[in-house]
């Protein structure tokens, strides 16, 4: 539980720093003769004043600037109430305002304000959650700001989408993103202060989750290098937001000492309560947790609720949540059941609301401490929501994709419409028409030689096996031989000198002591089982050959038991005798042969694996092998295949079978593949 709390205070930390820091940094240089109006902008982000007061202000704001003309004072001004509108967490008005300001700029074919909008408008359904809508809004910003070279801006939006893939688990994505960043931004003197501090933050954050501490330090160690080296404005409070990153790393790996002092020093920032009163509240919070984790009694719980009547005040759903967990956690490690319940239910009740899926996790995990009594019925609704969320997750990171992919394919659409006429029509139609019967003439070719290249693989497969056939055939033939001549050795030598020794003690029981009666009729027993054993060898080696396994089946366990000698996992192995070999073709029975071997070479380098079991049986018509081990895994819809997989399902087509791997980290990976015996054959 501990590990899903972390995570989510991570998510928790990005929104507040990727979201309200950006509003609050925005560059606003704008002259206008309107007094009252730069009053009101400035009364408007006044933190001394209540939330009521400032909205009601930046509402007087908005109305002066609605009977503004249509230029480009009258658009920023409409962005500056937008931003205040966001800080005061009032997404109603933002979004009414936003999408004004969206309609103005188009109107005006203005396209820096147009992607400026875009860009606020992937802010807003980031805010509410709706990642897919605010992906959309920020590719179509990041395409204008591509077009007209101005890195700055195409780099705070590349790292808002990493952070959407950050947060929908897409974590590698979220990486080669930030990477991409940091090529774009690379020897840009304007923008490494800004940008690249959030760069290196994320970074931070993706490393965490991947489970790597070194790196997640090191480059939270270089944004504090970034403060170090360049000036940032002091509204960030950049210092005490890495203070914060560092701190929760030691909370991860437990060193909950060291995150002490990194608390400590984010909460010794100046004027930190009056610039960032979510992140002074994040740090109270997680201060007072590591005091709690260090079993230290000084501040506590009264940091806690410090901490919860703060983010209450600023109505940050996230925060109160996690305060009510660590209470509930507080009050379970005291004795005080009551108090852990009531913490625990409302925290539940709060995710519940807010339908974020993580934050119901980690309050059912708590609900399942606090009342073991219904702990069984916590778990259950637990493993449901769960399954949803992995679900949703490996989903987001493909449709990250699909919405690029489709919307190129619209904006390449409306491009043609717009362009397109008549006479050009005309033109490349007939051109279309030539370009086609090109294509069908070279298509045809390649298909052809497509066909001839297939064939020859398909004949050397055969000559492979065939080869390996007929060296096993000559193997088997000098196995038969030596088995027979060992055969009657054990027969005419061995049982012969055993039998001796059978009589001889059976003279010795003249003895009549007890132990010596007792161990002599024991080694007889003995004898006798070593005889019997004996014979059966000795049968058994002198079978016919007909009652061996085919030569496929051979080659195949040879395979195996080069793999037992070699490698240290357990090997378990099952072939149907049911299966009938001289009726598969050999091209199935080489692929499989192979297939078997890149599936035990990939085991043997990547998995770690302590068992190994390949199945191979039939079932109706088809041949099912499936190869399963217990190591590693890997997240199978994530990471991209190797040549390793993408040879095996070659290889799976070629016999017109079909390939499913199952695998997740830490669970191990599942390979099976269904071969019909019967192959149609490739038409020429």
């Amino acid at each position: 539980m501990k590990k899903i709390i972390f995570k989510f205070l991570f998510i928790y930390f990005l929104i507040l720093f990727f979201g309200c820091t950006k509003k609050d940094s925005e560059n606003e240089i704008v002259n206008t003769s309107n007094d009252s109006l730069s009053t009101y902008f400035s009364l408007a982000n006044d933190l001394s004043l209540t939330r009521e007061k400032r909205h009601l202000i930046n509402q007087k704001a908005f109305e002066i600037v609605m009977n503004q003309e249509n230029d480009s004072l009258n658009r920023v001004n409409l962005f500056k109430v937008a931003n205040r509108f966001y800080n005061i967490n009032n997404w109603k008005d933002y979004s009414k305002t936003v999408h004004l300001v969206l309609e103005k700029s188009v109107s005006a074919n203005d396209t820096a304000s147009i992607a400026k909008a875009y860009t606020y408008l992937g802010d807003y359904y980031e805010a509410q959650t709706v990642s897919d809508s605010a992906f959309v809004f920020y590719y179509n910003a990041e395409k204008i700001y591509e077009k007209f070279k101005d890195k700055f801006n195409l780099s705070k939006t590349l790292i808002n989408k990493a952070t959407l893939q950050y947060k929908a688990g897409d974590f590698l994505g979220a990486e080669k993103a930030i990477f991409s960043v940091l090529r774009i931004i690379k020897g840009e003197k304007r923008v490494n202060s800004i940008v690249l501090y959030d760069a290196y933050n994320l970074l931070g954050l993706i490393y965490n989750e991947l489970g790597e501490f070194d790196n997640a330090l090191a480059y939270n160690n270089k944004a504090l290098s970034v403060i170090e080296d360049e000036t940032l404005p002091v509204e960030f409070q950049s210092r005490a937001t890495s203070y914060n990153n560092i701190g929760y790393l030691y909370i991860s790996s437990k060193n909950y000492l060291q995150a002490k002092k990194y608390f400590q020093k984010g909460l010794e920032q100046e004027n930190l309560m009056i610039h960032k009163p979510p992140l002074y509240a994040m740090l109270l919070d997680n201060l007072a947790y590591s005091k709690f984790k260090l079993n230290e009694k000084d501040g506590l719980p009264d940091l806690f609720y410090q901490s919860l009547k703060l983010r209450d005040s600023l109505k940050l759903g996230s925060g109160i949540f996690t305060n009510k967990i660590h209470l509930s956690e507080y009050f379970v490690s005291k004795g005080d059941e009551a108090k852990a319940i009531q913490y625990s239910k409302e925290a539940l009740l709060l995710a519940r609301n807010t339908k974020i899926s993580r934050d119901i996790l980690v309050a059912l995990k708590q609900m399942a401490v606090v009342e073991p009594g219904n702990a069984a019925a916590y778990n259950r609704e637990y493993i449901h929501v769960n399954e949803e969320l992995q679900k949703a997750e490996r989903k987001m990171g493909d449709k990250f994709s699909r919405i690029e992919y489709e919307t190129d394919v619209i904006k390449g659409e409306n491009s043609d419409l717009t362009t397109q006429n008549r006479n050009l029509v005309y033109l490349f139609s007939g051109l279309t028409i030539i370009g086609l019967f090109l294509y069908i003439i070279k298509a045809q070719k390649a298909k052809n030689r497509e066909l001839q290249y297939k064939q020859r693989q398909q004949e050397a497969n055969e000559d492979i096996y065939n080869l390996m056939i007929s060296q096993q055939n000559t193997i088997d033939t000098i196995r038969v031989k030596e088995k027979k001549r060992v055969a009657q050795e054990l027969h005419d030598g061995v049982l012969g000198r055993m039998f001796g020794v059978r009589m001889n003690l059976d003279g010795l029981n003249g003895f009549q002591d007890e132990m010596a009666i007792n161990q002599r009729i024991g080694y007889l027993k003995e004898l006798k089982n070593i005889e019997q054993d004996i014979r059966e060898i000795s049968h058994d080696l002198n079978r016919e050959k007909s009652e061996l396994i085919n030569n496929f089946v051979a080659i195949v366990d040879n395979l195996f038991e080069e793999q037992r000698r070699t490698f240290q996992s357990k090997l378990v192995t099952s072939i149907d005798s049911n299966i009938k070999w001289e009726s598969v073709p050999n091209s199935v029975k080489i692929n499989i042969y192979r297939i078997i071997q890149e599936s035990l070479q990939n085991i043997n380098k990547y998995a770690n694996a302590r068992s190994i079991r390949v199945e191979l049986k039939k079932t109706e018509e088809d041949l099912e092998l499936t190869i399963t081990d217990d190591g590693i895994g890997f997240n199978a819809n994530v990471k991209k295949k190797g040549i390793g997989l993408q040879n095996m399902l070659s290889r799976t087509n070629e016999c017109n079978g079909s390939f499913n791997i199952k695998s997740k980290k830490n669970e191990g990976t599942i390979i099976t593949v269904t071969v019909p015996i019967e192959q149609k054959q490739i038409a020429t």
